[in-house]
């Protein structure tokens, strides 16, 4: 059984497609389905999916690029929503200076306030960092002692040494999704990651691997992901599909 550790099924270009895509990830092997939010009314409808499905899991935050949404009734609101037994985790938070959706400085506070709610929730951290990793680091350092419920750094796009110290600083996972089949250099990022300290995701309906690419992603596309990461690793499918499998349940702490 493979696990998509992060996918947004209710996006409208998947949400009226549910049944469709959940069957065909089911027959592709995924078993499990981390879906993610990017701000508050997603994550209203990530829990209400979870709750419905029994292989769908919620994890409620406000993306950056939402940042200036971000309010006291929006943390209370959250709050509230991760009593719900189907919330893992908390994000996908952090600072994306690609775009600049938000004010970068919004952005470091809003981050901030999110970490210091994860900690008190005792949830997980869902990380997404674009072009902002300086920043986002010295976050890090000063809330480190508001971080020790793990942490995911989702589709992670940064250096083998940044790697190592997210390795040494934290309680840290990786995970990588389509960007595997098409960027250059990720053999030498995998390499300083430890195996149990990797998972498989999608990030649908974006990244879609190849030979799919300009086509939605869905969580059907995960063996694909796992396939190009067996390569890269040296290992064997099996391998791979029983280690990512292995960490995304335990760093979610969902038991099957």
């Amino acid at each position: 059984m493979f696990v998509d550790a992060h996918a947004h099924l209710d996006d409208e270009a998947l949400s009226s497609r549910e049944e469709e895509i959940l069957a065909a990830a089911k027959e592709a092997g995924v078993g499990v389905i981390v879906n993610a939010s990017s701000d508050l009314a997603s994550s209203e409808r990530s829990v209400a999916l979870a709750s419905r499905r029994k292989e769908v899991y919620a994890v409620i935050g406000v993306h950056p690029h939402e940042a200036s949404a971000y309010s006291d009734e929006t943390e209370k609101a959250l709050f509230r929503l991760a009593e719900n037994e189907k919330v893992v985790a908390f994000g996908e938070i952090g600072l994306d200076y690609h775009y600049d959706l938000s004010p970068r400085d919004v952005q470091k506070e809003v981050l901030e306030r999110e970490i210091l709610l994860a900690d008190e929730l005792s949830l997980p951290v869902v990380f997404h960092v674009r072009e902002a990793y300086e920043d986002f680091n010295k976050i890090v350092e000063r809330n480190l002692s508001h971080l020790k419920n793990g942490c995911l750094l989702h589709c992670y796009s940064g250096s083998a040494e940044l790697a190592k110290y997210y390795s040494s600083r934290l309680d840290a996972f990786f995970s990588f999704g389509g960007v595997l089949t098409f960027a250059k250099h990720k053999d030498a990022v995998l390499a300083a990651i430890p195996n149990d300290r990797l998972l498989l995701e999608t990030d649908c309906p974006y990244m879609t691997p190849v030979p799919f690419r300009g086509t939605k992603n869905e969580p059907k596309y995960i063996p694909i992901i796992a396939e190009k990461m067996a390569e890269l690793k040296g290992l064997s499918l099996s391998e791979v599909e029983k280690m990512t499998t292995k960490n995304a349940l335990a760093f979610y702490g969902i038991e099957l």
